[in-house]
């Protein structure tokens, strides 16, 4: 039957129109340009780093001066060429199809940050965004990879309660300056922080700002400790 269904519906490319074998894969030429990160990376942010991988935790320049509340990140994607074009589809476009193959790549990268019992929280949106977008591209995330890992996903823990501006093109200081007070625990349902080692789940991470002030709210709420997970990465041009 499922054959069946593929001859009259073909598989097609998640980033373009090309007939592919798997369901939500990307066909030869968009995953040539989708920029996936392997090899040695940051353990607290997952930005590439030059060499090999050692055995040991290594650092870029970024995560060695800036305060990390969190203990371990990483990030499937370069935010950048087709990897761009996905986040995008997916914040902006109503493209949730997105979803499925992106937990998949997101779990491969977040392999060394799975904790059993570990609750998966997704970066909250304001209900003013909410209403414009029709969902939080996170908590489509994280709900997406809660069926990949196993783990539980709370997408109500957090909330935002004070709506931010658009964090492009602000300073690293004016980022976080930013975040300030935004974010906080949910009433009733950030109770399931306490105790819980939590991973955060977000589409982009550019400075951490948005990841810290989040991990910053379940430590506040008694979460054990906390990782973070992104889609995609931007990393720095030399």
């Amino acid at each position: 039957m499922q054959s069946a269904m593929t001859l009259i519906y073909p598989h097609q490319c998640v980033l373009c129109d090309t007939l592919v074998e798997q369901e939500h894969g990307l066909c030869g030429a968009c995953w040539r340009d989708t920029p996936f990160l392997s090899g040695l990376v940051c353990d607290l942010c997952g930005t590439p780093l030059m060499g090999e991988e050692t055995g040991r935790a290594e650092h870029c320049d970024d995560c060695m001066t800036i305060a990390r509340p969190w203990v371990q990140g990483r990030a499937a994607l370069d935010y950048r060429d087709g990897a761009r074009r996905l986040v995008l589809a997916l914040k902006h476009g109503d493209r949730l199809d997105i979803a499925p193959p992106a937990a998949a790549w997101m779990a491969r990268a977040a392999a060394p940050l799975l904790r059993p019992g570990q609750l998966i929280v997704p970066v909250p949106s304001h209900w003013l965004r909410l209403l414009k977008r029709r969902y939080n591209q996170a908590a489509v995330l994280s709900l997406a990879l809660a069926r990949v890992t196993g783990l539980q996903a709370s997408p109500r823990a957090l909330q935002r309660p004070r709506r931010t501006p658009v964090q492009d093109g602000l300073s690293l200081e004016a980022r976080f300056a930013n975040l300030a007070r935004a974010i906080r625990p949910h009433p009733r349902h950030g109770a399931l922080l306490k105790g819980r080692p939590v991973l955060l789940v977000d589409d982009v991470m550019t400075t951490g700002a948005t990841l810290a002030a989040c991990a910053e709210a379940c430590l506040a709420a008694g979460a054990q400790e906390v990782r973070v997970l992104a889609l995609a990465r931007v990393v720095k041009t030399p």
